[in-house]
């Protein structure tokens, strides 16, 4: 163990620490914002706790870093992401389908690329299962991280008073999201397979 890593408040078998608990809060809190969403469209209390629930996974990252990362962390953590990512993009689709008020989102065929960033997640989550029962573990790419910001990013300009009468500022967010999301899948499947193909050489 080296000095930095004694210098941690917990250990990789901990549970309840803040940076699980600030995860599980914005867990808990997704399902109100995807039906404020819906119900709302756009607004400027609407637009603050989005960014509030957002901007809360690096909150927990950096406690993460700074107290010990752990194990339940490491699962909590992502599948937060996903949850808040594919939530938030969903409900904008419903929205777009059933408002048609002032708030009311002025996105169309929001569909189509948020059926493609689904299948994204779908099969990369497939090749990780598999990953995982050979005891490979395939990290997470800075272009991955850069896809869940532009996704976060496209619900805040479609929520933000602002820049909803500009709903072009949010399709190319989105679309750029879809970009990114497949490289980042290519890098998954790439990395994946060459360590897959490493293992089965050593054996």
């Amino acid at each position: 163990m080296t000095q930095a890593d004694s210098d941690k408040t917990f250990g990789p078998s901990a549970v309840l620490t803040p940076a699980n608990v600030i995860t599980l809060v914005r867990l808990l809190l997704s399902p109100l914002v995807f039906w404020a969403i819906i119900a709302k469209g756009s607004g400027w209390l609407l637009f603050a706790g989005w960014v509030a629930i957002t901007a809360s996974d690096s909150l927990d990252g950096w406690l993460a870093r700074k107290q010990g990362t752990t194990r339940s962390g490491a699962f909590l953590d992502p599948l937060a992401d996903k949850v808040l990512a594919l939530g938030g993009l969903w409900a904008v689709v419903i929205a777009e389908w059933t408002q048609s008020g002032a708030n009311a989102p002025k996105v169309t065929y929001w569909f189509i690329p948020v059926l493609l960033i689904t299948l994204r997640e779908a099969l990369i989550s497939g090749f990780r299962s598999f990953w995982a029962r050979r005891g490979l573990a395939v990290q997470a790419s800075n272009i991955a991280k850069a896809k869940t910001f532009l996704q976060f990013s496209s619900v805040s300009l479609v929520v933000w008073p602002w820049t909803n009468p500009y709903p072009w500022m949010a399709t190319v967010c989105l679309w750029l999201a879809v970009a990114v999301a497949w490289v980042s899948a290519a890098q998954y499947i790439h990395a994946g397979s060459r360590a897959t193909s490493m293992g089965e050489g050593a054996r």
